[in-house]
């Protein structure tokens, strides 16, 4: 895969036998560079073999949250769980001004470039929610031990959201304001201390599957990770049928109580409105969808 465009000045595609001399500090017997994409924004990932990707971050496009050793940390946590399959971290480090992380690839494509319907899909996304949970159950302390990952709350975020949609003059039709939306949303929160390591965007960009056989490959790039209430990660799943398939598998060994479920409403209010702000040609799409939520609430 080839995919790569003009890079910016500051934002070199870097030559095979700097690619293959960062890899080899950490796989020894890695041959060849076999492609390079960098569809993910970020970061540029290279394909090294059949099996290794070195992802680089882009300082012109990384994000205030985004982070290669927040990722490298996240997976080295999940190391020691076999049964949550990511990306293996073999390496990461910096070489002058290239931050690189050196990792397993996952086999598959994204959930999102392939056609599943039907039980096939609700049995990938049944498993994303086992993967969820497990996550979710991890130790806490050293993520925040760490110092990398932010802890965000609902109400951080939905003031940050509401700025944005007033500063970015965001069309807005709905006869609540979007602070009187916000409110709405969590008006039925009660004070909850429960938080987890979240993946962030565990959607269909970062589901693997295969493309042959629809089955669950893996799950990819922690590197906008956090920590906050464990139901936000669901929010980026729009469709109720993909959330009942992904809640049936996370709640196969334990279930939730009514706070999660009232945490998971909100997050899907605060999803509405953080679209509306990346893509203002949604809007109305969003704001109709927003309609729907609130009513539920």
């Amino acid at each position: 895969m080839n995919s790569h465009r003009q890079p910016h000045p500051d934002d070199p595609v870097l030559s095979e036998d700097v690619v293959l001399s960062l890899v080899r500090r950490h796989v020894h017997e890695a041959k060849a560079l076999t492609g390079v994409d960098e569809s993910g924004g970020e970061a540029r990932a290279y394909f090294i073999d059949d099996n290794l990707v070195l992802n680089t971050q882009r300082p012109h496009r990384v994000r205030p949250r985004t982070s290669l050793e927040k990722s490298a940390f996240f997976m080295g946590q999940l190391a020691s769980h076999p049964k949550v399959v990511v990306p293996q971290t073999l390496g990461y480090g910096r070489e002058g001004a290239i931050e690189y992380l050196c990792m397993t690839r996952i086999p598959g494509v994204a959930l999102l470039n392939v056609t599943l319907e039907g039980q096939a899909r609700r049995d990938v996304l049944k498993t994303v929610g086992r993967t969820l949970r497990r996550i979710h159950q991890i130790p806490l302390a050293p993520f925040v031990e760490s110092g990398l990952f932010p802890e965000t709350g609902l109400e951080e975020s939905f003031a940050t959201t509401t700025a944005s949609i007033s500063d970015n003059q965001i069309p807005w039709s709905l006869d609540l304001s979007p602070a009187d939306v916000a409110a709405k949303a969590l008006a039925p929160l009660s004070p909850s201390d429960t938080r987890a390591p979240l993946h962030s965007n565990p959607g269909p960009v970062h589901v693997f599957v295969n493309p042959k056989t629809g089955v669950f490959s893996g799950l990819i790039d922690f590197g906008d990770a956090y920590v906050s209430h464990p139901a936000l990660d669901m929010r980026v799943w729009p469709e109720q049928v993909d959330r009942e398939a992904l809640l049936e598998g996370y709640t196969e060994e334990q279930g939730v109580d009514d706070g999660f479920m009232a945490t998971l409403q909100a997050g899907m209010v605060l999803a509405a409105m953080m679209s509306m702000v990346r893509r203002p040609d949604n809007a109305p799409q969003a704001q109709q969808r927003l309609l729907q939520l609130l009513a539920d609430l």
